[in-house]
C-alpha cells in the first residue's frame, strides 16, 4: 500500500493552488503544521502563518479532525482540499 497520496491544496487568502504528497499515516493536525512550515517558503513569502487553520473538505466545506489520521477521513489521491 502506498504510504502518501497526491491532493490539491486550494489557499484562497493567496488565490493559490499547490499539488502535495501528504503522508497517510500522519494526523491531520501534523499537516497543518506542515502546511504552515512550509508555505510561506513556498509561495515566496506571501501565505503568513496563523496558528488556528483548519483543512475543509471542499465538497462539504466540513473541517477535518485535527486528531484524525489521514487514512481515516476521505482525503484520496486528487482530492481538492481548502487550506484557511
Amino acid at each position: 500500500m502506498n504510504n502518501k497520496i497526491l491532493v490539491q491544496i486550494l489557499i484562497p487568502e493567496i488565490d493559490e493552488i499547490y499539488d502535495l504528497f501528504i503522508p497517510i499515516n500522519i494526523r491531520i493536525g501534523m499537516v497543518i503544521k506542515l502546511l504552515n512550515e512550509s508555505l510561506t517558503e513556498v509561495s515566496n513569502g506571501l501565505y503568513v502563518v496563523k496558528n488556528n487553520r483548519k483543512l475543509y473538505n471542499i465538497d462539504d466545506a466540513n473541517p477535518y479532525p485535527f486528531n484524525k489520521l489521514v487514512r481515516e477521513t476521505n482525503i484520496r489521491n486528487g482530492s481538492k482540499i481548502v487550506f484557511m
